[in-house]
């Protein structure tokens, strides 16, 4: 068997059919969008779920489901190490981190990243620290502390 022996299977392609090929086509003149009006036009029609000015399904239908947006705990995060700019042996709260332009609120969760070297002696206060945040801090002989 070669390529060119290949053939679809039999009834299972047909012909193209050509709209608006004359009147002995069945399907001529206007080519099945009959006179005139929204739908004959080019580009005519309404978008899908439109019901003709209708309150849409779509917006009859309740919201179900639940989500936790309402729920969900947002922290601002800082990486370690940007916490070098802090004299060595300094606590360091969100309201220090704030004064510093470090946070752009000196209200809300704090979180502590891993990214950067710690070079200083600090105590941190924040709600939560990576592992690798805390073994950095840790190693460079400060403390952590959770909120």
């Amino acid at each position: 068997m070669k390529l060119t022996d290949l053939t679809p299977a039999e009834g299972s392609v047909r012909p193209v059919f050509r709209k608006g090929r004359g009147i002995g086509s069945g399907n001529g003149k206007t080519a099945g969008k009959g006179h005139k009006g929204q739908n004959a036009r080019s580009g005519g029609g309404v978008r899908p779920g439109f019901e003709g000015g209708q309150m849409p399904l779509q917006r009859r239908l309740p919201k179900r489901g639940f989500s936790n947006s309402r729920f969900a705990k947002s922290y601002q995060t800082v990486n370690v190490g940007l916490l070098n700019s802090f004299e060595d042996g300094a606590v360091v709260t969100v309201e220090d981190l704030y004064a510093k332009n470090l946070v752009s609120s000196r209200t809300g969760a704090l979180k502590i990243l891993g990214d950067g070297e710690l070079k200083k002696n600090l105590t941190v206060k924040a709600e939560r620290f990576s592992e690798s945040a805390r073994s950095k801090i840790e190693a460079a002989g400060g403390k952590v502390e959770v909120l």
